[in-house]
């Protein structure tokens, strides 16, 4: 392979809507191509459109979720649509399936399909349209987003839901249930109590909270203090203890983003300004146990652990190379973890975030990670020379992929271990014992409380049985006194008596 074929990203662009009236409808499409021709002006280049041979849109989430589904219709191909509004004539059209992670494994994929001579030139977008969306679905307008603009998209990515039955039948499934059972299992891990825990992700959010407050694009800029985030009231209520709402990701938001990826030799015919493009120094993409009961603990990542030092050694760096970050935070849980397994600093000097994360930036569904990718290009052309560490996340601490940036050219011919090797690696990683059907004395191993606006709703709790040792996951009695104890009082620890009807699991406190 010639320098010609080195992949590079020439152009990024990104739309935070927090103000067009709801009455106007704009789509999700509308929004995304607009993301896309900031994009294709940023590039410097006159007609760049016309070089783009792949479009590819990132999973809408009502398509993703039926907690976001819609009822004002959607496109029966989604990156085509976003396409025509472009007039760009691609000869593929590809949909990714569901996950955070998707935007920085496409930018990966793409730029092995660019070294390889398979692909020109490649626009990777995304973007939400949930704050109108649901405006408009609770006011009745009469608006349609349904559109048919012909073909069917490609399919990329795993189309596997992140929870098996087991998990559904106990409620645990979605991301605001997940990510707390992860929360507690890391505050016992490092052996805090409940308010010293509290205090500790509301100072680690307030860093991300500042960092919005200083970004135009943030949807969230008030620059809340670590006792805002903290402290739970009206409008701060909890959601999924231990996080109240502003612990959360903001999905209800109309955001949007584009990057484009292309060659060396493409840049240099259509007249790309070299101060414009950013190389791919180091990638890789992999997943932890896909369902979260099995994994061996609630509070580490092997694969953030391994994939991310495959990247570096991609990139011929160490952690202490990299000049800028944008962590996946789509709740504290998945900043500690990642924190953790890289081997950085939760108050490290550098930052760990260039939006201000999910819950203050926005968190557009599946496609945060392309406004991260797009603010790491802007950051790597303000300073030549540095590196920039992009990670993102899918599903729940489960699908990850790892992207190296900078302006510096890389050496050689641009190649990647082939994802399937680490892959290997992880699936052949100790899984945790399991029962479907436990019985008798157990202990809590990790624990959540769901709440409503009128409070507590139900509870989830994984434990390990006494005499076996094994994990399962029920839940307590769905009554508010019980779940307020659990709740009020260190759940972590605490034993009761689990019980089996009917294929589901029913755990009673001691």
């Amino acid at each position: 392979m010639s320098e010609e074929r080195t992949p590079i990203l020439v152009g990024c662009g990104d739309v935070t809507d927090m103000t067009t009236p709801i009455e106007k409808g704009r789509s999700p499409f509308d929004i995304a191509a607009e993301a896309g021709r900031l994009a294709l002006a940023d590039t410097g280049a006159k007609n760049f459109a016309a070089s783009i041979d792949t479009v590819a849109m990132i999973r809408l989430f009502s398509d993703t979720s039926h907690r976001f589904a819609t009822r004002l219709g959607t496109s029966s191909n989604p990156p085509k649509s976003v396409a025509d509004r472009l007039g760009i004539k691609a000869a593929r059209h590809i949909y990714s399936w569901n996950g955070g992670n998707m935007p920085q494994y496409l930018v990966n994929k793409f730029s092995e399909a660019i070294a390889n001579g398979e692909m020109k030139a490649a626009m990777i977008v995304g973007g939400e349209a949930l704050r109108t969306q649901h405006a408009v679905e609770r006011t009745g307008l009469n608006i349609s987003w349904t559109e048919n603009p012909g073909g069917e998209p490609e399919l990329i990515g795993d189309p596997r839901r992140g929870w098996n039955d087991h998990e559904d039948r106990h409620n645990m499934r979605a991301a605001i249930a997940m990510y707390p059972l992860f929360e507690n299992a890391i505050r016992g891990d490092r052996k805090r109590g409940m308010a010293e825990h509290m205090k500790a992700i509301g100072k680690l959010f307030a860093r991300f909270a500042d960092v919005a407050a200083k970004n135009p694009l943030a949807s969230r800029r008030d620059g809340y203090s670590a006792e805002e985030i903290a402290t739970v009231n009206d409008s701060n209520r909890w959601i999924g203890f231990p996080y109240p709402k502003l612990m959360n990701s903001n999905a209800y938001i109309d955001q949007a983003a584009a990057v484009i990826i292309t060659s060396v030799a493409e840049a240099k015919r259509q007249g790309i300004p070299r101060s414009k493009w950013v190389y791919l120094h180091g990638c890789a993409d992999g997943h932890d146990h896909w369902y979260v009961s099995e994994r061996i603990d609630f509070h580490s990542s092997p694969t953030i652990r391994r994939g991310s030092r495959l990247a570096l050694d991609m990139a011929g760096l160490a952690l202490k190379d990299i000049g800028t970050f944008d962590l996946y935070s789509c709740f504290p849980s998945a900043v500690e973890i990642g924190c953790q397994e890289l081997g950085l600093a939760e108050d490290d000097p550098r930052g760990l975030s260039i939006t201000g994360g999910l819950p203050y930036f926005g968190g557009p569904g599946n496609n945060y990670v392309t406004h991260s990718i797009s603010h790491m290009v802007r950051a790597m052309r303000a300073k030549p020379g540095t590196y920039g560490l992009v990670t993102a996340n899918g599903n729940y601490v489960t699908k990850h992929s790892f992207g190296i940036y900078s302006t510096i050219p890389t050496k050689g011919a641009w190649k990647r271990e082939a994802p399937a090797k680490l892959q290997a690696e992880l699936d052949a990683l100790p899984k945790a014992p399991f029962t479907e059907t436990p019985s008798g004395t157990a202990t809590i191993e990790t624990y959540t409380v769901m709440h409503g606006r009128n409070g507590p709703d139900y509870g989830i709790v994984v434990g390990r049985e006494n005499s076996s040792g094994r994990r399962f996951i029920a839940n307590p009695p769905p009554d508010p006194a019980v779940l307020m104890n659990l709740q009020e009082r260190e759940g972590l620890g605490r034993t009761g008596a689990v019980v089996n009807k009917d294929g589901h699991n029913t755990f009673v406190l001691s």
